[in-house]
This record gives C-alpha cells, sequence and structure tokens, in this order.
C-alpha cells in the first residue's frame, strides 16, 4: 500500500522546485495534495499535472491561512516549504552591517512567519484527530553563518528552533503531532538559474558552486522529496523535533583524497 493513502497533505510553494516535487511525490505515494502558492498560473498548472488541488497562499498573510483552512478543515500532513532568499528583487545587500530593516522584515515574513501561521493552522487542523505531520522545511544555511544573506540565514536558524518548540507543545498536549525539519544545502531549483546561466560555461559554473561539497554536485529536488515522504509517513512515528540535512557531507567535514 501506498505510504500516504488517503492522507491529506498541504504544500506550501509547491508550483516549482522542492514543494512541485514533494507534490508529485506525496500524490505518487497516494496522498491527496493541496498546492498552494502566489505563482497562480504554474500552481494550477502543476496542481492538474498531478489531480491535486490549487489554492492560492502567500504564507506570510493570515488571512491566506484562515481561506485556505476553511476550505480544507482537515489536514494530515502540512509542510511548510514556502521561502525567499530576499535576492529576488535584485537587493543584493543582504550582509549583517548593510541590510535594511525593510529587506530583513521581507524574509523573516516569508520564511519564519509563515512557518509558524503554517504550524499554527496545522495544529488547528490536526489536534482534534490528535495526529497529524508537520515538516519544516530549513537549511544548511540555518545551520551555519551565511555573511551575504544574513536575514536568509536568521530566518532558517529560528525555523530549526521553532520546530523543536512545536514538537515538544505537541507532545505536551498528548497529541501524535510530530514536527520536523528538513535542511537542505545546493539543491538544485529555479533559485539557481539567475547565477548558473544557459551558457557554454553553466557546467563550469556549477562545478564551482558545489566545489567545497565532498559529494561534488548539487543535489535534486526529488532527493528533498524523498525525504519528506518518509518523515510524513508512518515509517518515522518515533521521530518529532529533529532535523535530517541533506547537503552532501559538507557539515561532516572536508574530503580528503586519498594518499
Amino acid at each position: 500500500m501506498p505510504r500516504l493513502q488517503n492522507k491529506i497533505a498541504l504544500i506550501t510553494g509547491a508550483a516549482r522546485g522542492i514543494g512541485a516535487a514533494i507534490a508529485e511525490a506525496f500524490v505518487a505515494e497516494g496522498a491527496r495534495v493541496i498546492v498552494t502558492d502566489i505563482l497562480d498560473q504554474e500552481g494550477s498548472d502543476k496542481a492538474a499535472e498531478l489531480g491535486a488541488v490549487y489554492e492560492h497562499l502567500d504564507a506570510s498573510q493570515p488571512d491566506d491561512w484562515a481561506a485556505v483552512m476553511k476550505a480544507h478543515p482537515k489536514l494530515d500532513i502540512l509542510i511548510n516549504n514556502a521561502g525567499i532568499t530576499g535576492f529576488e528583487d535584485g537587493d543584493l545587500v543582504q550582509d549583517p552591517e548593510q541590510i535594511s530593516l525593510d529587506a530583513w522584515h521581507r524574509v523573516h515574513a516569508v520564511n519564519l512567519d509563515g512557518t509558524l501561521l503554517g504550524c499554527q493552522a496545522a495544529i488547528k487542523a490536526m489536534k482534534d484527530a490528535g495526529r497529524g505531520r508537520i515538516i519544516n522545511m530549513s537549511s544548511r544555511s540555518g545551520l551555519v553563518g551565511i555573511p551575504g544573506a544574513a536575514a536568509y540565514a536568521s530566518s532558517k536558524a529560528a525555523i530549526l528552533n521553532h520546530t523543536r518548540s512545536v514538537a515538544l507543545y505537541c507532545a505536551q498536549q498528548g497529541w501524535a503531532i510530530r514536527c520536523n525539519a528538513i535542511a537542505p544545502a545546493a539543491i538544485l531549483t529555479p533559485i539557481w538559474e539567475p547565477m548558473l546561466g544557459d551558457g557554454p560555461d553553466r557546467e563550469e559554473k556549477m562545478a564551482a558552486l558545489v566545489a567545497d561539497t565532498p559529494l561534488k554536485r548539487f543535489g535534486t529536488p526529488e532527493e528533498v522529496a524523498a525525504i519528506a515522504v518518509m518523515l510524513a509517513s508512518d515509517e518515522a512515528a518515533y521521530m518529532t523535533g529533529e532535523t535530517l540535512t541533506l547537503d552532501g557531507g559538507l557539515l561532516a567535514g572536508s574530503a580528503a583524497s586519498p594518499g
């Protein structure tokens, strides 16, 4: 039997990239998926392709969450995947000294406030049944400092600790609502395209960007989705408050070649 048979799963930021890959994997495992995003055309197309449902959802907006949860009051799985780096609008000044307060707030509103609002909505939808799965998308950037992306790193670090708080709170209430996080490093999604381009030096640029990764390659959205399926399934029934890192060995240290 598929591992997520008939489970109702809501995924934020699911129009493309990691969110879309998770939606595809969940449908393949028998889940009834609600694709949400602010990219309405891409999100609608992805939902139609998968036989899923699409809803517009800006994760940073409480009213959007209220509208989506009113339409879908029952929920077994939530994936808090929506996030931004801060560079999307061409604002390249994201270092600790010079980042503007507006830029800082904008990144935290989507990444951290969106995770808080998602967790609140999920708990409300799951607590009567007394069980459910919440998966928050953090990043390797939440485990180490990122000088040129201070707001992003801060928001992803806070997501890790909020994951622990939610996990402990739900356990304290006697609910089997598990909350875990995934911390990917360099995953090849559209967010990298401006840096990679489509010129003859694309492969060279890719190699340079993962030169410090022991496995010497980008990860794929499908590899992140596989971890999400496991965490959402009964296979991880005794796991809560944990973070699974998917980084090609970066945090293990440097890979030394045999002499």
